[in-house]
């Protein structure tokens, strides 16, 4: 009986493999490259990859200069002619292009990251599926968005000439928290190598106490305003030497912050897994590290609690969720760096929706108020501290060309 089933399968399958065609599939190749930047908060460099059918893909390079001569001069020639769906080959075939030539880190990795990002785009588009979807479908529906409130007189729009200082009152931290919380954000950072009005040489990478009590009060006046209405993190901007910055950490312990970023330089592990030992307060480091290899002794040496890749300067979306992979394994969390427009977010955002290790993504433009008109959409893309995760196809979000061009930096 088992014979006979086996034997009426077998014959049916075959039967339907000779007479069934091959399915066909998108056989388009890459036709052109090229880059535009956005006059926001920071040059925001878009890069588009169009395919010969017609069909561009977007996505955005972190901002650094010479990324628009790479693309056009050495990554055109390279990916021109080639099949758009094979990003993970053509991520490789970039890097080796560039060999000893900034694709290990710096502004050649930056310029690859943008295409990555675009290719993916393009990749989706092609097959009408979100990048998630082509990176084995998402964990979660919506990623959290922390606001970068920033500091000094960016926090306040009509500050008078003499009248700066003034904003670096732990006052003004305060109302800017406040003011962060009623849009709805449950996660709020501000930067504290922030000068205090006094004389100081930075240079040296150490406060004095009167320096560091600065910031303590900055940090007791921003929890003591919004208190558990969100988490409050802190960035030092490597600008502090292990003894400063073990003191300045000390000192805001008592405040129960979400983390403190990059509280000294960004080469050495070694300095990083020493503090983290002998503070008690959470570290957050890695916007300034490039690619796995790049955050392999931050992973392997637990040197940090929380690492920050950033999304078009790391290598783009495969990459990041690679680092955020090998951090799963020693069940450290992803806070992903972001200074960049609709689109570098966008691009965050399906990294964060398939990884399970992902904490909250940053989002440094609250002060630009036509951000999300670079989008075509009628609704806001931050909506109460969250940004749902998009179902269309590639990146899900259309840039709107007549709004770039309005803010294209010329």
């Amino acid at each position: 009986m088992y014979e006979d089933f086996a034997s009426k399968l077998a014959a049916t399958m075959w039967a339907d493999f000779d007479e069934t065609p091959a399915r066909d599939g998108p056989t388009t190749e890459i036709a052109d490259l090229e880059t535009t930047v956005i006059d926001g908060n920071f040059p925001w460099t878009i890069v588009a990859v169009e395919a010969a059918d017609g069909t561009v893909g977007v996505g955005e390079a972190y901002p650094s200069p010479g990324v628009h001569g790479i693309v056009t001069d050495y990554l055109r020639p390279v990916l021109v002619g080639e099949n758009p769906l094979d990003v993970e080959r053509l991520y490789n075939l970039m890097r080796e292009s560039l060999s000893g030539r900034g694709s290990q880190w710096g502004v050649g990795t930056i310029a690859i990251s943008g295409v990555e990002i675009a290719l993916w785009d393009l990749a989706g588009k092609l097959v009408d599926q979100p990048v998630y979807q082509l990176l084995g479908g998402k964990l979660r529906e919506e990623v959290r968005v922390y606001a970068d409130c920033h500091a000094g007189e960016t926090m306040v729009s009509s500050a008078e000439e003499g009248q700066a200082a003034a904003t670096y009152r732990p006052e003004a931290y305060a109302q800017a928290a406040r003011n962060a919380v009623d849009d709805g954000f449950d996660a709020v950072k501000f930067d504290l190598d922030v000068p205090s009005g006094r004389e100081f040489d930075t240079l040296s990478r150490h406060f004095d106490g009167p320096e560091i009590d600065h910031k303590r009060r900055i940090v007791e006046a921003v929890t003591d305003e919004i208190g558990d209405d969100a988490e409050v993190a802190v960035d030092l901007h490597w600008n502090f030497s292990p003894e400063t910055a073990e003191r300045l950490c000390r000192a805001v312990e008592p405040y129960g912050l979400a983390w403190v970023e990059d509280p000294l330089p960004p080469e050495n592990a070694d300095a990083m897994r020493e503090l983290r030992r002998r503070v008690d307060v959470p570290l957050l480091t890695g916007e300034n590290r490039y690619g796995r290899h790049g955050f392999r002794d931050l992973v392997e040496q637990q040197a940090v609690d929380f690492l920050a890749p950033d999304v078009p300067k790391a290598g783009g979306i495969a990459e990041t969720k690679k680092i955020a992979e090998l951090a799963e394994t020693y069940y450290q969390a992803v806070v992903p760096h972001n200074i960049g427009s609709p689109i570098a977010t966008s691009a965050t955002v399906h990294v964060g929706a398939t990884v399970p290790n992902f904490l909250a993504l940053e989002y440094h433009a609250r002060e630009v108020p036509w951000w999300d008109d670079l989008l075509v959409r009628d609704e806001p893309l931050i909506e109460d501290g969250r940004i749902a995760v998009p179902d269309g196809p590639g990146l899900g979000v259309e840039l709107d060309w007549d709004a770039v061009a309005a803010h294209e930096k010329t």
